[in-house]
């Protein structure tokens, strides 16, 4: 894929630095000329240009991009970003950053936002995956809250530990796209069996989690969870 990626700062040069050695071709924008840093990721085009100026995104070409990542320290920058790069030149795909919290509701699909990724979300989602056995979490959420990547990791005594993923009745729109079982990823066949100590990884949609959390740990779930956290 061809990247572009406005702000070039920590943020911005690691994401570079990251797709560059999956192999992709990674483009980043950088106003302040201070900020440009050859030698962090030489093997990036830098460009100095201000990615909120409709003529210095011409002039970069954005349109060839398959995707734009907004990554600078100012949420504002990187709503203009998004919105430019999707209503100006149609990149099939824009990814933003939310440095503040409180600005995360502003990152939709009216701003050209198709993945917001929220440093403060993030963390507390990894938090909740490291610690919690038997209920659900909501590690990412795609395509402005259309489908969730969700984490369910088995207790002992969930209803289909022991059965293979064939016999685990999930529900449309819902997918069992890996079982991480030790230091072990796992692409799930039919014919794979489910151990306590899982980590299922999901993707559904918003409207089947409640479905999928009952169906993975039972109908009573929801009510042992709540009777289990502190009040």
């Amino acid at each position: 894929m061809r990247v572009a990626i406005a702000g070039a700062g920590n943020v911005g040069r690691s994401i570079a630095q990251e797709l560059i050695e999956n192999g992709h071709q990674v483009m980043l924008l950088e106003r302040q000329p201070k900020m440009l840093r050859h030698e962090r990721v030489p093997q990036a085009e830098w460009v100095l240009a201000d990615a909120c100026e409709l003529a210095s995104l011409h002039e970069v070409d954005l349109a060839a991009c398959d995707v734009v990542v907004a990554a600078t320290g100012d949420d504002k920058v990187n709503l203009v970003v998004s919105l430019l790069a999707k209503t100006e030149f149609a990149v099939p795909r824009v990814v933003a950053r939310v440095n503040r919290a409180e600005n995360e509701w502003l990152f939709t699909e009216q701003w050209g936002v198709d993945v917001s990724v929220s440093k403060p979300r993030l963390m507390a989602a990894l938090v909740e995956e490291a610690v919690t056995v038997g209920d659900l979490v909501r590690l990412m959420t795609f395509r402005q809250g259309e489908a969730n990547l969700v984490e369910i990791t088995l207790p002992h005594d969930a209803p289909h530990v022991g059965q293979p993923v064939r016999e685990i009745p999930l529900p449309p729109d819902s997918a069992l796209v890996a079982i991480v079982r030790g230091r072990r990823v796992l692409a799930p066949t039919p014919d794979d069996p489910v151990e306590a100590g899982d980590e299922l990884i999901f993707v559904c949609t918003a409207d089947v989690e409640e479905q999928v959390r009952s169906v993975v740990l039972g109908a009573d779930s929801v009510e042992k969870t709540r009777s289990k956290r502190p009040r």
